[in-house]
């Protein structure tokens, strides 16, 4: 994957990741209570598991010679497998993959005490997961 491009998504990542940050409420009561933040946090989630989904499979198409994975988790799977990130992280980010898939196919059946945990104490594994396929670029 030309570092340019993984760069380029990195910075779209932190960008995302720093929205959540200054716009999640100090607590899961008052984001109920405020649909612009359960927006800019909704949205700039999801978009952050999508990038690091386009980053794990354009890496892995670079770099591997295995099929392409099936799913989104299993890319995450496939770059545990060969070391890029830890096991316990793409279990983690697999778990991120089915938070996207019910904000994007789900609005309806948001539950907002798991945007709030993911906000509030997940972040952390984005920029794990950043700082990893960097590493192995």
């Amino acid at each position: 994957m030309d570092r340019a491009l993984i760069e380029e998504k990195i910075e779209s990542l932190r960008r995302c990741i720093q929205r959540v940050e200054q716009k999640l409420p100090a607590s899961l009561t008052e984001l109920l209570s405020d649909v612009d933040a359960q927006d800019i946090v909704a949205l700039n989630l999801t978009r952050a598991v999508q990038l690091c989904v386009d980053m794990s499979a354009h890496w892995l198409a670079e770099h591997s010679d295995a099929p392409a994975p099936k799913t989104m988790g299993q890319g995450f799977d496939a770059l545990a497998k060969v070391g890029v990130i830890e096991l316990a992280l793409a279990e983690r980010m697999k778990k991120a993959v089915g938070f996207r898939n019910v904000m994007v196919h789900s609005y309806d059946e948001i539950d907002w005490a798991i945007v709030y945990a993911i906000g509030s104490r997940h972040l952390d594994d984005f920029k794990l997961f950043a700082r990893a396929l960097l590493a192995a670029q």
